[in-house]
C-alpha cells in the first residue's frame, strides 16, 4: 500500500550536535572539539475518524534523538495497540518547521479507544503502580503469552550478539552516549538497528522500521532482539507486542520485566557477555550445547 509524506523528513546528520569542551588529562586542560547525541523532544498526534467528524489528540511527547520519527511513531502506536498494521495509517505530516511535531493520520475505518490509551500510559508509566495492575493492561491489550515453538538460538552465537550490534552503531562511538536495538535471525545475521537517546524509542524505531517495510517480519517469532542497555518492563512490553520471543540484553533486567516474561512466554537473558550470561525466563529457546 501507499502510504502518503508530507514535509521533510528529518536525516541521520542530525542525530549528532558538536560541541566545544574543555578536557581535562593527565593535569591539564585543553579546548577541543566534541560530538553529542542530539535530545529533541517529540509529539506524536494522532488523526482520525470520532462519531464520524475529524479529530485531533496529542498522545506521547518523548524526548528522542531526531531521525526515523516515523518510524518511532508507528512502533509507539503499535505496541500502545492503536494500530495492528501498516494499512491502518493514512499518513504522516511534519506539523512544524522544527520537524518536533508529528501527526500520524488513521484511516476512517480505524477506531480508536482514548481512554484505553491513557489507562495504559498510567499503569505502565513509572508513577509507583502495582506490577499486577501493569501485567492486566497488557491482558486488556489483547496480548496473549507467545506459544512455545520450536525456534532456538545457540549459546555461542547469543555471546556474540552484543558486540555485532556495537560494531553496526554508527553514532555511539561518535558520541558514546546512545543505544541501540537490534533484530537478529538464530544464526546471528543483524536484520535490523536502530539508535537513539531513549531506549524505548530506539525499540519503537527498530519494530516501526519493520512494519513499514511491510515485509511481515516482525510478525514472526524467528527473531532475537538485543538491547544495548538494561530490560524494563516496557521494552519487555514492546517486545511481546511485536511478538518476539527472545530478548536478549546487555544489561540488568528488572523484576517486572522478569514477571511479564515470564507469564507471557518471553525468552529473556541479561548481562549478556562475552563468554557468559543469565537466562531469567523460558531457558527452553537457548541451545545450552557447546559446539
Amino acid at each position: 500500500m501507499a502510504i502518503n509524506f508530507t514535509g521533510p523528513q528529518n536525516s541521520a546528520s542530525t542525530a549528532t550536535t558538536a560541541a566545544t569542551i574543555t578536557r581535562y588529562r593527565q593535569g591539564e586542560f585543553t579546548v577541543a572539539d566534541d560530538i553529542l547525541a542530539t535530545e529533541e523532544p517529540l509529539e506524536i498526534r494522532l488523526a482520525y475518524q470520532f462519531l464520524g467528524k475529524p479529530a485531533e489528540k496529542s498522545v506521547s511527547v518523548t524526548m528522542r534523538t531526531p531521525g526515523e520519527d516515523r518510524e518511532l511513531a508507528m512502533g509507539f502506536l503499535f505496541g500502545e495497540s492503536v494500530v495492528s498494521k501498516i494499512s491502518d495509517v493514512e499518513g504522516f505530516e511534519s506539523v512544524d518547521e522544527t520537524q518536533n511535531i508529528l501527526r500520524v493520520h488513521l484511516r476512517p475505518n480505524v477506531k480508536v479507544d482514548m481512554g484505553a490509551l491513557q489507562r495504559n500510559f498510567y499503569t505502565t508509566s513509572s508513577c509507583g503502580v502495582c506490577g499486577k495492575a501493569s501485567l492486566q493492561a497488557l491482558e486488556l491489550n489483547d496480548a496473549r503469552p507467545l506459544d512455545s515453538g520450536d525456534f532456538s538460538i545457540g549459546a555461542e552465537t547469543v555471546i556474540a550478539l552484543p558486540d555485532r550490534l556495537r560494531a553496526s552503531q554508527t553514532h555511539f562511538e561518535k558520541t558514546g552516549g546512545i543505544h541501540a536495538a537490534g533484530l537478529f535471525d538464530a544464526s546471528g545475521n543483524l536484520l535490523a538497528i536502530r539508535e537513539d537517546v531513549g531506549r524505548h524509542n530506539a525499540l519503537d524505531k527498530l519494530i516501526g522500521a519493520r512494519l513499514l517495510a511491510d515485509d511481515g517480519a516482525i510478525a514472526q517469532k524467528n527473531a532475537v532482539v538485543v538491547l544495548s542497555g538494561r530490560a524494563s518492563f516496557e521494552l519487555l512490553q514492546k517486545a511481546l507486542m511485536a511478538n518476539i520471543s527472545i530478548v536478549v540484553a546487555v544489561g540488568a533486567p528488572s523484576s517486572l520485566a522478569v514477571r511479564l516474561a515470564e507469564e507471557f512466554g518471553i525468552t529473556l537473558l541479561g548481562f549478556t557477555r562475552k563468554n557468559r550470561f543469565n537466562i531469567y525466563a523460558h531457558d527452553h529457546r537457548i541451545d545450552l550445547e557447546t559446539p
